[in-house]
């Protein structure tokens, strides 16, 4: 009965007080959950055996104890099918989110809470891998799943922190490139849809909806500009500006999209030659139906796939910002897109939204209304704006569809 408890709680809210290292009954154990193993050993740096776990029951629950006077270990898995498997496991390392960065993030006061939330490479005891934090207050379980974990959302069940609902966890040796989805558990033990990451800073590209692990490493050139750059406007100069829509302004011959790059050169020299002093890109944020010109978005931090990766989209505005003209982002904190894979209904509840349809859906768009009254929602949306100022250099936003934030 003991451990079937230990088993239940290892699925649920509580997985680093069963799994990894524990003190029971005045001795160290190692605890580990591998649905699908027929044996699990411990195993050092060098990868020399250090003992061998012991079925607890027989569904894939492992223990043993763990030897003296060490604290590190690796995992070394026989799966079913015979195959060896050596790993780090996630539930020896501690939290990676400090006890400044939780008391931020439940407050909502922190401005920059995508460099806190979403997917971050990291390195933690010198294990490199992934950092993954997930807003979910009121849901009972929350994994990561991937190719990683063959999508099996009992292999990497998160950490809660109860006073903010932050889940978070550490994931060795994964990094960029990794597709992978939040699969949430409500509070009544219902699983929901699979979630995209609503911090997430790269997603596939339609039809697919998983979110991509991508820490961006560019090399900014636009130093001349951007120091000269002031926040009052320039009244001793016209100002004239363009409004493009990226993929329907000019295609390839094939009809496919010119890519971020691709417009680098062929947009730059067009806006150029007319004289604007600067365009106005309609939404780059993710969106999945591209009918909506972006302007339903589920990817609040991450520019849409469809046209290449954000250092690519970076290149643009560097390479505008080189030429002399100024970028300005479309950017939507109105409202959003119902797709069961955002922020609709995200933990089981009404979090991102107004729970009450007449002031929180918007039927003239079928889409949601942010609940500005959440200081949590209000953190979301001050974050994405500075993201975009910030790590992609726009000059400017315009904001969409005031009206629906202001009259209900």
């Amino acid at each position: 009965g003991g451990v079937s408890v230990l088993l239940r709680a290892a699925s649920t809210i509580f997985p680093f007080a069963v799994l990894g290292i524990q003190r029971e009954q005045g001795r160290r154990i190692v605890r580990t959950f591998q649905p699908g193993a027929t044996a699990v050993q411990l195993i050092d740096e060098q990868g020399k055996v250090m003992g061998q776990l012991e079925p607890e029951l027989g569904e894939g629950l492992f223990a043993g104890p763990m030897p003296a006077k060490r604290r590190k270990y690796r995992l070394r898995i026989t799966w079913a099918d015979g195959a060896e498997q050596d790993i780090e496991d996630p539930y020896r390392f501690p939290s990676t989110l400090g006890e400044m960065d939780l008391y931020l993030l439940g407050e909502g006061s922190d401005k920059y809470i995508y460099r806190k939330l979403g997917a971050h490479t990291t390195s933690v005891q010198g294990v490199t891998g992934t950092r993954f934090a997930v807003w979910a207050p009121n849901a009972s379980r929350v994994s990561v799943i991937g190719d990683f974990n063959s999508w099996d959302g009992r292999r990497h069940v998160m950490r809660l922190h109860p006073g903010n609902g932050i889940w978070e966890i550490f994931i060795p040796g994964i990094g960029n490139g990794t597709l992978y989805k939040y699969e949430i558990t409500d509070a009544r033990g219902s699983l929901l849809p699979l979630k995209a990451d609503p911090y997430g800073a790269l997603h596939e590209p339609p039809p697919g909806n998983s979110s991509i692990v991508f820490d961006t490493h560019y090399e900014w050139h636009d130093d001349d500009w951007m120091n000269q750059r002031t926040t009052s406007p320039r009244l001793d100069s016209p100002t004239s500006i363009y409004e493009v829509h990226l993929g329907s302004w000019r295609r390839k011959d094939d009809g496919s999209y010119l890519s971020y790059r691709d417009l680098a050169v062929e947009l730059v020299e067009y806006v150029d030659s007319m004289g604007y002093t600067h365009i106005e890109l309609m939404p780059v944020t993710e969106h999945p139906f591209f009918g909506s010109w972006g302007y339903q978005t589920t990817g609040y931090f991450a520019p849409t796939s469809r046209y290449g990766s954000p250092a690519d989209l970076k290149y643009l505005v560097d390479y505008l910002h080189r030429q002399g003209i100024g970028v300005i982002f479309d950017w939507v904190p109105s409202h959003f897109p119902g797709d069961a894979h955002g922020l609709a209904t995200f933990d089981g509840t009404h979090l991102y939204e107004h729970e009450d349809p007449k002031i929180g859906f918007h039927p003239d768009w079928s889409s949601w209304i942010f609940n500005y009254g959440r200081h949590e929602v209000r953190s979301f949306l001050i974050s994405s704006g500075l993201f975009w100022m910030e790590e992609f250099h726009a000059d400017g936003l315009r904001v969409d569809a005031v009206a629906s934030m202001l009259y209900r």
